[in-house]
């Protein structure tokens, strides 16, 4: 007859009357006995939040060893890396992406991958459009430009066949329950599941990459000799990080049983890794103050950063805008996370999204959806025309902009509503913006700027919320990097908000910044040594019952001991200080002798203010099963052992549990999509 207790997981500090704190909770598991009874014994009051897992329980469950085992110690196997070759690091842009790679026994070489076919008039084509196709049997066709003008040779009405998708990463970022089986919808309005896309994507540039790789060698590039970074915003949310490296997985770049041979990076910190190494020549420095000067054209930033120094990086992507905080360590340059990343979704796309606006105002939203659907490649054509006029915005600019409109548009417009382009923008009461005979939108440069302004007052709003802070107080530096960081606009604004408080600088090949810092971070993932923890950690236990400490409803009394249920005890707290490779141990024992079965329950937080595994907002994300039978009596302790650890530091996080009498062990990575 097996006995399961269970354990859910937070850290343990002094239970059992060890150094008793206010905080201290506590929640072991009871599960069912194999009669399905309860035991008669145990008296339950009616709980809040969900039903409690401390619940329905049979005979068995952990407590904490008293006193707490807690120690705070770095892993050394950290440093035991398998040797590759050569990183690859892929930028998976909202907009745009691209590879990049450095050999091993060069790392100061950084290639770019080689220039795409196609590409836009004054855009540069180092990276591709995230852009994908799928025929209409649901099989992946092209990627990037390729992809791009493929879908809009095709005719119209096949067109409507096929499954065309852009800009779909950031729904990995707005999606609440995101999970593996998550949908996209393409340009035809059909749905295909987002991890299949993701995948795909993936697995095209890890073909482009090794076979870029073979070429140069002069003979085939193993996959096993490639250590791949994938690049995700520092402001997603776990399972958005988790779900890439699952569509990783599935593209075949690693494997769970290898899973070290991909790193999730965070775009912000690669930016940083790289800008901390910029030289003069590299950069162009937007404030007036000339204290540049001082420093020869061969010395990095670093040359300019005292010990200690403090800067910001902004990373404006296509999508979202990250910022960071990092303080420089000389002198081998190691960076610590100052303030945990924020940011949100302000990226350029938001100025495309104000200009669909404009055009429904302009033609009526009931036409502009109908047109999406019924002329979808029509409706990319015309955000390409928009693209291109977008980069060409400026403070200082005086003449118009033109934006061509596609000769469907035109020719649909006048069957939907019976009249003519021109005579919808008489009407429609938006003065700057004129038509041209030549089948033109020509928008006057205020028009434009009002465009942007929406998300570039976010970014400023959000920066000077962050110069609030007083761990961003005394910060020197402020790195304005990512595709929309091109942007005059951007630059104007950042520059008028900011230049007084300290320098901002723009890396010369700005695009590029994430890119190249990314496969930095892969040859040296140990550059980062101290991050904050983005959640609040920890695992359920049972606790001793302490009247008008405990809530009543928590109460559970079992075999004559008074226990309180559901306790989140913390490993870790949000916002905590994190050294790479930090691990937190802690002790428990079963609190039946006989149990066969340990499990531990991991739980994660948004808050630090966690009092229960009930609380809103907390969730669980792991479990810990520890089997504890194949000991005979005698060698078992009275008091066993169970210790728990969580590795922290690293952008992804695991968990092992071990039977100190017999050293079984069992361990997991925590799970935010299935659970």
């Amino acid at each position: 007859m097996n006995l399961t207790g269970t354990m859910e997981s937070v850290a343990v500090y002094g239970l059992c009357g060890c150094k008793a704190r206010s905080k201290t909770r506590c929640d072991a598991r009871w599960e069912r006995t194999a009669s399905g009874r309860k035991p008669a014994d145990a008296q339950t009051a009616p709980t809040s939040a969900y039903s409690s897992p401390a619940r329905s329980l049979g005979d068995t469950g952990i407590t904490p060893l008293s006193p707490s085992h807690i120690v705070n110690d770095t892993d050394s196997s950290v440093s035991e890396q398998q040797v590759f070759l050569v990183v690859v690091a892929i930028d998976f842009g909202t907009t745009s992406s691209g590879y990049a790679y450095s050999f091993t026994k060069e790392p100061e070489c950084i290639h770019v991958m080689r220039r795409w076919e196609g590409g836009d008039p004054g855009v540069s084509n180092q990276k591709t459009p995230t852009t994908i196709l799928l025929t209409p049997e649901r099989k992946f066709h092209s990627f990037g430009y390729a992809a791009r003008d493929f879908y809009h040779d095709l005719d119209p009405n096949e067109a409507k066949q096929w499954l065309y998708l852009e800009k779909f990463k950031m729904k990995l970022h707005t999606t609440g329950d995101l999970t593996m089986d998550t949908d996209l919808t393409a340009a035809n309005g059909k749905k295909v599941k987002a991890l299949e896309i993701f995948a795909y994507a993936l697995q095209y540039f890890k073909e482009q990459a090794l076979k870029e790789l073979s070429d140069q060698a002069g003979s085939e590039f193993e996959n096993s000799d490639v250590r791949w970074v994938i690049t995700v915003p520092a402001i997603w949310k776990q399972p958005a990080k988790q779900f890439m490296r699952q569509a990783a997985y599935q593209a075949g770049l690693a494997s769970p049983e290898n899973s070290e041979q991909l790193i999730i990076a965070l775009e912000p910190e690669a930016a940083s890794i790289y800008c901390r190494k910029l030289r003069l020549h590299q950069m162009i420095e937007l404030s007036s103050k000339a204290t540049v000067n001082g420093y020869s054209a061969s010395d990095t930033v670093g040359a300019g950063f005292a010990q200690g120094d403090k800067y910001v990086v902004v990373d404006s992507g296509g999508g979202t805008v990250d910022l960071t905080v990092h303080q420089i360590r000389l002198p081998e340059g190691h960076l610590k996370e100052l303030y945990k990343a924020t940011g949100g979704p302000y990226g350029s796309l938001g100025v495309d999204y104000e200009f669909e606006k404009l055009l429904c105002k302009i033609f009526g939203e009931d036409f502009i959806e109908q047109f999406k659907i019924k002329r979808p490649a029509a409706w990319v054509d015309l955000m390409i025309a928009f693209e291109s006029r977008k980069r060409a915005a400026a403070p200082d600019r005086t003449n118009p902009l033109n934006i061509t409109l596609p000769f469907s548009f035109i020719d649909y417009y006048k069957k939907f509503r019976g009249h003519s382009v021109e005579h919808a923008l008489r009407k429609s009461n938006v003065d700057f913006v004129k038509w041209s005979s030549q089948g033109m939108l020509r928008m006057s440069p205020d028009a434009m700027n009002a465009l942007f302004k929406p998300t570039i007052d976010s970014i400023i709003e959000h920066l000077r919320d962050l110069f609030q802070k007083p761990e961003v107080s005394t910060v020197k530096f402020l790195f304005l990097v990512g595709g929309f960081a091109e942007a005059p606009l951007l630059q104007q604004a950042v520059q008028a908000a900011f230049g007084d408080k300290c320098r901002i600088i723009i890396p010369q090949d700005v695009g590029l910044t994430i890119l190249k810092g990314a496969v930095l971070f892969g040859l040296d993932p140990a550059v980062i040594k101290v991050r904050r923890s983005p959640l609040t950690y920890g695992v359920g236990v049972l606790n001793r019952y302490v009247e008008g400490k405990h809530p009543p409803e928590k109460l559970l009394v079992k075999d004559g001991t008074r226990w309180c249920t559901d306790v989140f005890d913390k490993f870790i707290s949000a916002d905590q200080s994190v050294a790479l490779g930090e691990l937190v141990k802690r002790s428990y024992t079963p609190a039946k002798p006989s149990q066969l079965v340990i499990v531990i329950n991991i739980y994660s937080a948004e808050h630090d203010s966690v009092s229960f595994i009930t609380d809103p907002g907390v969730k669980k994300c792991g479990t810990l099963r520890l089997d504890l039978t194949g000991t005979s009596g005698a060698a078992v302790p009275a008091r066993r052992e169970i210790q728990t650890l969580m590795q922290f530091g690293d952008t992804e996080i695991k968990a092992t549990a071990v039977d100190i009498a017999t050293s079984k062990s069992v361990k997991v990575g925590i799970d935010f999509l299935n659970y």
